[in-house]
């Protein structure tokens, strides 16, 4: 895939990840995906740079180290109180190149004024240098990630050569921001992986959804519950 617009690269790495269908892992035993969900990938590029006037789309991710899990026996507390025992199944020493791009959340009028391509776009690639501006999780929050720039063409997968197809799994939840629909659907796809990368298709092209439930749009206001773009660019150092 060529180049975009907006697009970000960056290289995204930790010892454990835990992928899993949010709207099935409620309590008892948790088994990873093999590769990440594009809603594991969109988590991780808002945590690097994220304004609710806009929205990531992930367009490719590489995968670079050999796919491979581990067990941890783990004592997660009950919805009705105490602990119990549990074996959750991890990927092991995870490291994935990421290129992603932004596009306006046109389902945000009232934020027209922050559309800004070029500030968004240069605070994005600032903050993919600072490893992002939050705390990155790979899946879950005891998996810690970690973030730094890369050229996503010169990095080198584990799987060159090798294509591979993936059963049916979650794509990404999406939010009323996105879709613009007051329900929050699960989003299902078929990814496949030619020469260890996989071209992701956006949220428009799933055509497996499950209703999970109705869902209210947030409200943002600049200046009170929102910082403008122009502000985060000035705070930044930008001129």
């Amino acid at each position: 895939m060529s180049k975009v617009r907006n697009q970000i690269e960056y290289i995204v790495y930790g010892d454990s990840a835990l992928f899993t269908n949010p709207t099935t892992k409620i309590g008892g035993e948790k088994m990873t995906y093999q590769i990440p969900t594009i809603s594991a990938l969109i988590g991780i590029t808002e945590s690097i740079y994220w304004k609710p006037s806009i929205n990531w789309v992930i367009d490719e991710v590489k995968i670079v180290n050999k796919i491979s899990m581990k067990m941890k026996a783990i004592r997660p507390i009950e919805y009705g109180g105490g602990n119990t025992l549990a074996q959750y199944t991890y990927l092991d020493d995870v490291c994935y190149a990421v290129r992603a791009h932004f596009e306006f959340n046109e389902n945000r009028p009232d934020l027209k004024s922050d559309f800004n391509e070029h500030k968004h776009h240069q605070i994005a690639l600032r903050c993919v240098k600072k490893g992002g501006r939050r705390d990155i999780f790979l899946g879950t929050r005891e998996c810690q990630g970690y973030v730094e720039p890369c050229q996503f063409d010169e990095v080198t997968s584990y799987y060159e050569g090798i294509d591979l197809d993936f059963s049916t799994m979650l794509h990404s939840l999406s939010y009323p921001s996105q879709s613009g629909r007051h329900q929050l659907e699960a989003l299902l796809w078929e990814p496949q992986m030619k020469n260890g990368v996989i071209s992701c298709i956006p949220q428009s092209a799933c055509t497996k959804r499950k209703h999970v439930a109705d869902y209210a749009l947030k409200e943002f206001i600049i200046g009170q519950n929102m910082e403008s773009v122009e502000d985060t660019f000035t705070k930044l150092g930008g001129d």
